[in-house]
């Protein structure tokens, strides 16, 4: 029990009105209240108020206790499923000069300030006259739930008063009920809120009687948790989390440490119904941590990133050939889609036109130049603003010539390479592929574009026009375009287009032009680059308290270009938000992830990277917790040891965490070797039991806790430790039952448990009246601290003096148990009817031949009328051997028979008379028979011997027998 105390000095009426105390732990919240009503008095007294609740049930309307008397409780020195000790009562009761023992023994340090409050407690102890049972000190109810206070008065008719915080109560309705039933007065408060939360008194005349309600608010759950975020500095953040109640209180914290309402300027705190928010406007690297919404129900934790702003290039800006007329466009895309920028041409900005367009559409920037003109070419670049760096290209202009030449020139295919030689062109996956190949010859010569054994059909062929005829494009299409690729063909150069270049059109393309002068051929190989594919799921390795290491393997396909790096994203299991890790590029393919929280279920996956962009994410990782090995056990000792094996145990770990503890791994080494696991596998025990070990060697000997994370540090035997048998003599713990004889009905279980002590394992020996035990017939079993004498189904025969004898070496010790094996007695003897007169019969039988093996306690006499033969009990439990039977019926003829009684019962069979007994009807004369003279002496008689009986010294012990005889 924790005790809190507040101390308030020198108490003035300001200090009056409610107080609230507040307890938090790691995962839990606890809150209580208290009022404080401070009266004016002549002397200013100290108060000294101490909490300590009694709770209840959960969800139960009965109210709490306020438990001064549990602060005085001392669980240290108690058992752990013992009663608690209330020292208030032991003093109460204990004379004063047994108040400094009382102290020393409960380790209480200040018995002066205690015996003051003790005496100021008696006295407040007198009894009320108006009162039979008074309020309790004070109560404790949920919120929402009926409150009832119920006192008893001495006068039934007796009217009371309620009063709350000083003020009557005087409207009674839904809300306040009084009830009178008989000398019971109860106030029943409905519906409890915080406002009743209060001082309540109970007024009988002059004499008052006081309490305290506290109004514990339920616990208020988080229903929707925080999530974790990852913003630019500058930008705002909002978290956002979901209660149970409406209007409920929450604390924020950052890193352990409380957001308070001071710090506006820097965090804004809102609510809406049952949401609360937590809003940074604009975040700095300071602003990095672990954000904790808490209740006193629960707590949600969220992590913030900050990273300052880097922009990431996904596409950059590619080198146009155009000719005149035509259309040039540059196009470029970033990360960041709010990022605007400026192109510049040759240094000097790019001012917009009707002929020079710019646009900023997401992510992606264009600019746009119509009917191209040779003052277009140059050198042009994109330049995002806040950033130093630029993307840059260059415009060529294409300016077309028309020679006349003979008209049998054989064509001609005029590219940069060498006519035959391969020359490589590379477009990015998903653009266009525009290829103009100038060509001569005369007459116009065919073009033939193949791709291996694939001839490509012509889509468009356009020829010269006849001087002063009118150009008319219509009339020189041949046939529509169809699918993605395309070929044109011109007097002076052909065109060959891919529309949304594809990884299959990849290859060596081959252009053939040919007239009646002859022929040319040329290779162009294209090489198509994309995104790469996205890496394999990602593996978990090393994974730590808060921190993990991700390792992954290179994409099965680059792109066509390098990788350049990877990017990491994570999120928890049961949210929606990915965080990206890293902004700079992990060059290498592992990357250890930092700033998790332990406990809580994290996936991984990533992107790979080259010049043409990011590719798709992998598939997550397998679910995987941050977890830490547990602290290394503690108090390491040695129980026992004998020549061939020693006990440890241990204490648990401090802290183990939240991925629990698995079991120990106890090893041991001989001087410095290297350590050998002493069991096979784990235990999850705190002792253990090392066998097989060698004789004599000095051994070292430590235990490791395991659990999902790993070992934790060992915790290792300060001195080595011999194994070697420590002699102690043998002695025998006879049970004090034992020492008395047994008794046992016949065909009962016999199991005797004797234990001993005694090292090394003592020799055991059982004799049954000084000869060996029949393993046949007892069982014995024998262990290092106990031997076991069993006898399955017990028979007379067992019955005897058993000795059991331990032996070490020279030394032994023995005792002796009796064994009495009982049975049912049989039936009684020679059972005889000695006289009939009246309405009397006398009877007299002899004791029974077997007595069971125990004494008898007596005889059951019976009687039945010989025309219904239905027997009824006369006698029960009696003593004696004769027995007269009266209350008979006249006319009737009577049988007799008796059982036999011992401790087992009665006996199995009867013994029945052969004779009746008439009873005569009156009228008859009765002639009495002449009797001799009885010779009422007898030799003195034990019935009864002494009997040997065990007792413990210090108890009294009674020794008895009887005896008769006449004369007396």
């Amino acid at each position: 029990i924790y005790t809190f105390e507040i101390h308030i000095i020198q108490a003035k009426t300001t200090y009056d009105g409610g107080y609230r105390c507040e307890v938090s732990s790691k995962d839990k919240f606890d809150s209580c209240n208290f009022n404080l009503n401070v009266h004016e008095a002549p002397n200013t007294a100290d108060i000294d108020i101490r909490t300590a609740f009694k709770r209840t049930g959960d969800g139960t309307e009965e109210a709490g206790e306020l438990d001064f008397s549990a602060l005085l409780r001392k669980s240290e020195t108690k058992p752990e499923t013992g009663p608690d000790v209330d020292v208030w009562d032991i003093l109460r009761k204990a004379p004063p000069s047994e108040y400094e023992k009382i102290a020393f023994q409960y380790g209480i340090t200040d018995l002066r300030g205690l015996l003051k409050r003790l005496k100021k407690m008696k006295k407040e102890e007198k009894k009320s006259e108006a009162f039979q049972k008074k309020l309790d000190p004070a109560y404790q109810i949920d919120k929402g739930q009926k409150m009832k206070m119920v006192v008893e008065v001495a006068n039934p008719d007796a009217e009371v008063k309620w009063l709350k915080n000083g003020q009557e109560i005087r409207v009674a309705g839904s809300k306040y009920i009084f009830e009178s039933i008989g000398n019971k007065r109860i106030l029943t408060i409905n519906n409890c809120s915080l406002a009743d939360d209060a001082a309540y008194t109970c007024v009988i005349g002059e004499e008052k009687c006081f309490t305290e309600l506290f109004v514990r608010e339920p616990p208020v759950m988080i229903l929707r948790p925080l999530e974790d975020q990852m913003v630019m500095i500058g930008e705002r953040v909002e978290f956002e989390c979901e209660v149970s109640e409406e209007g409920a209180q929450v604390k924020w914290e950052k890193d352990g440490v409380e957001l308070t309402r001071e710090e506006t300027f820097k965090y804004r705190f809102k609510k809406d119904g049952m949401k609360h928010f937590l809003i940074i406007n604009e975040t700095s690297l300071e602003d990095n941590g672990h954000y904790i919404v808490k209740t006193n129900g629960g707590e949600s934790v969220a992590e913030l990133m900050v990273q300052e702003k880097q922009l990431e290039v996904l596409q950059g800006v590619a080198d146009l050939t155009v000719k005149a007329k035509e259309q040039a466009v540059f196009k470029c895309e970033v990360s960041d889609e709010t990022v605007a920028g400026i192109w510049v041409k040759n240094g000097k900005e790019v001012v917009p036109n009707d002929r020079i367009k710019i646009s900023h559409i997401g992510r992606v920037h264009k600019l746009t130049i119509d009917d191209v003109v040779p003052s277009d070419e140059g050198d042009y670049s994109f330049i995002p603003n806040g950033f130093a760096f630029n993307l840059s290209a260059k415009l060529h202009f294409m300016e077309v010539k028309i020679d006349f030449v003979p008209r049998e020139e054989p064509p001609k295919i005029k590219l940069d390479c060498v006519s035959g030689n391969a020359d490589t062109i590379i477009v990015v996956a998903g653009n266009k592929l525009r290829l103009d190949v100038p060509i001569s010859g005369d007459p116009t010569p065919t073009v033939i574009w193949s791709k291996g054994d694939k001839v490509i059909e012509q889509t468009l062929i356009r020829t010269k026009p006849e001087p002063g005829a009118e150009v008319n494009d219509d009339v020189d299409i041949i046939s529509e375009a169809h699918g993605r690729v395309h070929v044109e063909t011109f007097p002076d150069h052909c065109v060959f287009t891919i529309e949304g270049a594809e990884k299959s059109d990849e290859g060596a393309y081959t252009v053939l032009v040919k007239n009646p002068a002859g022929e040319d051929a040329a290779t162009i190989n294209v090489k198509v680059i994309e995104v790469p594919d996205p890496p394999e799921s990602p593996n978990i390795l090393n994974i730590g308290e808060d921190f993990c290491t991700v390792q992954w393997e290179t994409p099965k396909y680059d792109g066509g270009m390098p990788i350049l790096g990877y990017i990491l994203e994570r999120k928890k299991k049961k949210s929606f938000r990915w965080m990206r890790l890293n902004y700079e590029l992990v060059k290498e393919l592992s990357y250890e992830s930092k700033r998790m929280i332990e406990g809580v279920i994290y996936e991984m996956r990533i992107y790979a990277v080259n010049t043409i962009g990011m590719s798709r994410p992998s598939q997550p990782s397998q679910p995987f917790m941050p977890i830490a090995p547990t602290s290394e056990p503690t108090l390491l000792t040695v129980e026992d040891v004998s020549d061939t094996s020693i006990t440890l145990k241990w204490r648990p770990p401090e802290r183990i965490g939240a991925a629990g503890l698995d079991g120990y791994m106890v090893e041991y080494c001989k001087g410095a070797s290297e350590w050998v696991p002493a069991l096979q596998g784990l235990t999850e025990r705190t002792s253990c039991l090392i066998r097989d070990l060698p004789t004599g060697e000095k051994l070292t000997f430590r235990v490791r806790a395991i659990n999902l994370a790993g070992p934790s540090d060992p915790c290792t035997m300060k001195e080595p430790v011999t194994i070697r048998e420590i002699m102690q003599r043998p002695k025998i713990r006879l049970p004090r039952f034992l020492r008395q004889t047994l008794m046992k009905t016949v065909g009962e279980t016999v199991n005797i448990v004797i234990p001993f002590q005694g090292k090394p394992r003592p020799i055991v020996t059982w004799l049954k009246n000084g000869q060996p035990v029949d393993p046949k017939d007892v069982g014995v079993r024998n262990s290092d601290t106990d031997t076991i004498l069993f006898i399955r189904s017990a028979e007379r025969r067992h019955s005897g003096d058993y000795q059991v004898k331990i032996q070490i070496e020279n030394c032994e010790d023995a005792a002796t148990i009796q064994i009495q094996i009982v049975d049912k007695p049989s039936a009684p003897q020679n059972l005889k009817l000695v006289e009939v007169w009246g309405f009397n019969t006398a009877l007299e039988w002899s004791p029974p031949q077997d007595d069971g093996n125990t004494e008898i306690t007596g005889y059951t006499v019976q009687k039945a009328d010989k025309k219904t033969m239905e027997w009824f009990t006369v006698y029960e439990h009696y003593r004696r051997l004769n027995c007269i039977v009266s209350d008979l019926i006249m006319g009737n003829e009577y049988f007799f028979r008796v059982f036999s009684e011992n401790m087992c019962g009665l006996s199995e069979k009867p013994f029945t008379s052969k004779n009746t007994a008439l009873i005569q009807k009156t009228g008859i004369a009765y002639k009495p028979p002449n009797y001799k003279e009885h010779e009422f002496g007898e030799a003195p008689k034990f019935t009864h011997p002494l009997a040997n009986r065990s007792v413990v010294a210090g108890y009294n012990a009674t020794l008895s027998c009887a005896l008769r005889g006449s004369p007396k």
